[in-house]
């Protein structure tokens, strides 16, 4: 069982950035691929980017070269730093954990409850 607590939303201007941490409990941090998803209001769920346990990442085309994916085993959290954030990334944004490197959320087996991000024009 795996627990995830997301912190780092707010607000933040157009041009902007924000760190979002995604703090995990288990033993078998390290083992699990660990994905940001993100959700906006009347839409759906939509990926963001994962990183696997060796580092390898995949980012969305929405955010590449703006977003940026990492993680700390010692300290069991993955991070989404965000830059250049624009209106349209403002949404609830998730974090999960899975066995698959996959942008399908239907593999990932353990979620946060989120953090809102808003950016005002």
């Amino acid at each position: 069982q795996v627990q995830l607590v997301e912190s780092g939303g707010g607000l933040v201007q157009a041009g902007g950035s924000l760190r979002l941490s995604c703090a995990a409990s288990g033993r078998t941090f390290s083992s699990y691929v660990m994905g940001w998803f993100r959700q906006a209001p009347g839409k759906e769920r939509e990926f963001v980017s994962f990183i696997r346990w060796d580092g390898i990442t995949s980012v969305a085309d929405s955010v590449k070269g703006r977003f940026t994916i990492s993680r700390d085993n010692r300290k069991n959290t993955v991070y989404l730093q965000m830059n250049s954030l624009r209106p349209e990334d403002t949404a609830v944004y998730f974090c999960a954990a899975g066995e698959s490197g996959t942008r399908n959320e239907a593999r990932y087996d353990y979620w946060g409850q989120g953090t809102q991000v808003t950016v005002s024009s």
